[in-house]
């Protein structure tokens, strides 16, 4: 990596209806990589069709996909950036109306749906490697494993959604075995110099954070994966919520790394808030909503290293301006409260 800013998987709903990279994909990414970004990650990818989770998804779990993401990468390449696809499947959250299939960990999260079978869920391992696969043909630097959010890796890491008897259910390395499993998979199959990262979050759906701690300690100590990628809604999180109580940035900054890097996100807005979580242990930063706001944030940054972010909300002119597309923007305005200012 050039810098230490790595851009955030960010959800864009821009997608061709198959799953293909759009042009409004491609352009996006061109945009980032030239803004200054060292590390550029696509949004989440889907590693399976029944597994979408969003209107206008990239896809990643067919060979028909490769055209458009070789685009991607070369986009990301052209402006010396490394690249990254976020391997992702939702689980018990997949969308039927989108033709997902929801496929939950256990019985009874979803009404009328039984949870996966073992070899349902060796499929999916399965397909997250062969996705991985494609991303390593198609010129991608490397992945980002999605453990994050209640998604299907997250689901089977919470002990609530999570109720199997099988080997990836009951103990905490029962439950982490399905992400082991494909990052193995993963190392063992695909190029050497091709990086693996890991996203998790410690928020909602049953997460418990000591032990979200420790499967991160665990992947550090393995050494299969590159970098850490901890997604929190604020990097200023404290433990419980509690003002008293350590950070849980602080809480893995701890842990030997093993030559493996971590990186955080969560609402990180200027170059001195960068500066911080790099004082607190961070060994690169994740950026999300700046970069929508300034595709060049980074280089503003280098600048002008106390440069912050526009105040919110914008409007829909000032992202039009910047360059993002019109279904980019809808889904801003419809999901991100207080982000896009309304008329």
């Amino acid at each position: 990596m050039k810098n230490r800013f790595v851009l955030a998987p960010l959800t864009n709903q821009q997608s061709l209806p198959d799953g293909g990279a759009s042009r409004d994909d491609i352009e996006w990414l061109k945009r980032v990589a030239a803004g200054g970004f060292a590390l550029v990650q696509t949004c989440a990818a889907t590693v399976q069709r029944s597994g979408r989770a969003f209107p206008g998804q990239l896809g990643l779990h067919d060979d028909t996909h490769l055209p458009g993401l070789a685009q991607l990468s070369e986009a990301v390449r052209s402006h010396g950036g490394l690249s990254a696809v976020q391997l992702h499947h939702a689980g018990h959250r997949a969308r039927r109306d989108l033709g997902g299939i929801p496929a939950p960990a256990s019985d009874g999260t979803v009404a009328g749906v039984k949870g996966l079978t073992t070899a349902e869920v060796e499929a999916i391992r399965d397909d997250f490697v062969t996705a991985a696969q494609r991303a390593d043909r198609a010129g991608f630097d490397g992945v980002s494993v999605h453990g994050a959010f209640g998604w299907s890796l997250s689901e089977f890491l919470s002990p609530v959604l999570n109720r199997r008897t099988d080997r990836y259910g009951g103990s905490l390395e029962n439950r982490s075995r399905l992400i082991f499993e494909i990052i193995d998979g993963i190392r063992r199959t695909c190029a050497p110099r091709f990086q693996i990262g890991l996203r998790l979050s410690v928020e909602r759906y049953g997460l418990r954070l000591e032990e979200i701690v420790e499967v991160a300690g665990e992947a550090m100590r393995q050494a299969m994966i590159d970098y850490l990628d901890l997604a929190l809604w604020d990097s200023r999180k404290r433990a419980d919520d509690v003002a008293s109580r350590p950070t849980v940035l602080s809480l893995f900054a701890q842990l030997p790394r093993h030559g493996v890097r971590l990186g955080v996100a969560g609402k990180i807005m200027s170059g001195g808030r960068a500066l911080e979580l790099l004082e607190e242990g961070c060994d690169f930063i994740l950026i999300g909503r700046a970069a929508i706001l300034e595709p060049d944030f980074v280089s503003r940054v280098r600048n002008q290293p106390d440069h912050a972010s526009p105040a919110l909300p914008v409007s829909r002119a000032f992202l039009e301006a910047n360059g993002l597309s019109a279904p980019f923007i809808d889904y801003l305005t419809q999901s991100w409260d207080g982000f896009v200012a309304q008329p």
